[in-house]
């Protein structure tokens, strides 16, 4: 029977190369390998029949299930309820290094805890997004999935004198199943290894107890050096540790998200691959983990940034930086289709984003802002690395004034979006400051004449006098909540009357219930057919301009209802459907850093309001 779960009903785990989903019934649904952006082994996220998982369970009769997080850590553990008992499946990769070249472990370890309880589980690999065949062996001391240019290997966890897994067999399509019976205090369970150096071995619970140690410490000891100690630290910390998740630890680079695919609107076409690190996120990223304190982070995406600095090529009608990298920085996209039956029968199911060579001119805003943050905090510019933001610069100061595509990766064609001004004038302010606190040489004049240019041509086009607010795009009545970062980033003051009667238009039409849409795809056709639901970035994001507002009981009420929104374990997808439920690609980056910024916006501002 084919496993259709929600994407809500899902847990992050992940070893800093690439992550798993594991749903509240115990199932891997996501898992590619060796890497983010590395084909799936198990999709069942898109395609319950074809997709392929890892499924451990009761093996029959009721029961209930419940999933929370080991705190502080990214350690999962899904409970079990029967008549007869209690059981854990704990879910966990430990860190796998710097090494681009290391192999991955994905562990299972199961307990029981109370009575007695039947484990089944079947390990039903499709390798290489279900498109290529393998050789499955099973041993003694467990299993070989053989796809050729990639092995993964099932080792047993069980104690000397252990009864053998019961009833294993090989199916005709290369799955494996079996049965394991638990007494109460027992553990056993599974490590699936990718590239292993020798055959299936039984491992002692020891030594998975051990590893589970060394990743809780890990863990532990990298969100100790958080420095933020405010009302909804529970939330912040999750967050932090899902964007850690969601880096690659080789290169530094961060995807948008660990997930490809899940549909914007349930049967929709906006189904999109978000395995990718995006000059735009990833700096947004930077910025708020800064805010937490967390610097390391920073210093890497910061080396990643300068390869790419020096592959840059100013002739690129895409601009000098593509706005996406695979995380290795390779910059090979190319957009395909998998003939799957989709989330949910949302098709088509994208691999690939050919949005990567889009111009999207409010990448060298974001990018320069989180520089200047991360020097604000002693982290260097080396001389290449500054040589290369001139470069930028200099080329932004020659083509900030042309219609692009946008945020919002609209596939309607180019157009002047207000958004991307404003953020080429951060990239010019931003660029200032920086030679002005680095002591660095650079076309200061220039960048100072073309900021003050584009400031007066935002105020004059981007300005609409019918809707008496900023908007989307010069010409247009049509709004967009990516504006509101326009005071954040400094550009209008929070309180300055056009800004405030943007803010009240926006609440007028983009706000539902406290949960903000991107724009209105019926008054600003963006190439693509159908709606979508809320986007949870912006809803944050609504929450961080009510604080600069002045509007504090509107900001934190805006912000508990958001919170509610969250999974059971508070992470969140793109954005939030009609009825509530989790819709987009998942956990999503863009949210969670989001949820940063606005909670240490509104702890601010109520620290203040209360002396």
């Amino acid at each position: 029977m084919a496993h259709y779960p929600t994407i809500a009903e899902h847990g992050l785990i992940g070893d800093l190369h690439t992550t798993a989903l594991v749903s509240t019934d115990g199932a891997v649904d996501w898992f590619c390998c060796p890497r983010f952006d590395s084909p799936s082994v198990f999709a069942a996220l898109l395609d319950g029949e074809r997709g392929g998982h890892c499924r451990i369970g009761p093996v029959s009769g009721p029961y209930r299930s419940k999933q929370l997080y080991l705190p502080d850590t990214a350690i999962l553990i899904t409970r079990f309820s029967t008549e007869h008992g209690t059981g854990e499946v704990v879910d966990f990769m430990p860190p796998a290094g710097p090494a681009a070249t290391a192999n991955h472990r994905l562990v299972r370890m199961l307990r029981c805890a109370r009575g007695e309880i039947d484990f089944a589980f079947e390990v039903a690999p499709r390798f290489d997004y279900g498109r290529r065949d393998h050789l499955t062996k099973v041993t003694a001391d467990g299993a070989v999935f053989d796809a050729g240019d990639l092995v993964l290997t099932l080792h047993a966890v069980r104690e000397p004198g252990d009864a053998a897994i019961a009833d294993v067999r090989v199916a005709a399509d290369g799955s494996v199943r079996g049965a394991v019976k638990l007494t109460e205090g027992q553990v056993r369970g599974f490590v699936l290894e990718s590239d292993a150096p020798g055959p299936p071995r039984t491992i002692r619970t020891a030594e998975v107890e051990r590893a589970f140690d060394e990743t809780v410490r890990f863990w532990r000891g990298w969100l100790a050096r958080s420095a933020y100690r405010g009302r909804w630290r529970e939330a912040l910390n999750r967050s932090a540790i899902t964007l850690k998740l969601l880096t690659y630890a080789p290169t530094g680079g961060m995807v948008a998200a660990p997930t490809a695919g899940l549909p914007e609107r349930i049967g929709g076409e906006r189904n999109w691959d978000y395995r990718y690190t995006w000059i735009r996120d990833a700096s947004f990223a930077v910025y708020s983990l800064l805010g937490m304190g967390f610097t390391e982070e920073a210093a890497g995406f910061a080396r990643w940034l300068g390869d790419r600095y020096q592959e840059q090529d100013p002739e690129s009608d895409g601009g000098p930086l593509r706005i996406m990298y695979r995380v290795d920085g390779s910059s090979d996209l190319s957009e395909t289709t998998l003939d799957w039956a989709g989330y949910q029968g949302s098709r088509p199911v994208r691999i690939g984003n050919d949005a990567s060579g889009q111009l999207q001119l409010d990448i060298y805003g974001e990018l320069l802002d989180s520089v200047h943050r991360a020097a604000e905090r002693g982290l260097p510019v080396g001389h290449e690395g500054w040589q290369a933001l001139t470069g930028l610069l200099d080329w932004l100061a020659d083509h900030w004034n042309q219609p692009e595509e946008g945020i919002w990766e609209t596939r309607g064609g180019r157009r002047d979006f207000t958004y991307g001004r404003l953020m080429s004038w951060v990239a010019f302010d931003r660029g200032i400051r920086l030679a002005e606190l680095l002591r660095r040489p650079g076309a200061i004049g220039r960048w100072r004449a073309e900021r003050d240019r584009i400031y007066a041509q935002i105020w004059e086009n981007g300005w609409h006098e019918g809707a008496r607010a900023f908007v989307q795009q010069y010409g247009s009545a049509v709004l967009d909540a990516s504006l509101l970062r326009m005071p954040q980033v400094g550009f209008v003051a929070d309180r300055d009357p056009r800004w405030l009667t943007t803010l009240d238009a926006m609440e007028r039409e983009l706000v539902t219930d406290s949960l903000v849409h991107r724009y209105d795809p019926a008054a600003s056709p963006d190439g693509l057919p159908g709606s979508e639901g809320t986007f949870s970035l912006c809803t944050f994001g609504y929450v961080r301009a009510l604080v600069g507002a002045g509007r504090l009981d509107s900001a934190r009420l805006v912000f508990e209802k958001m919170l509610t929104y969250g999974n059971h374990l508070g992470l969140y997808a793109e954005e939030i459907g009609p009825t509530g439920e989790q819709l987009g690609n998942f956990p999503q980056a863009f949210t969670h850093l989001a949820l940063i910024d606005a909670a240490m916006a509104l702890d601010a501002a109520l620290d203040a309001e209360n002396g």
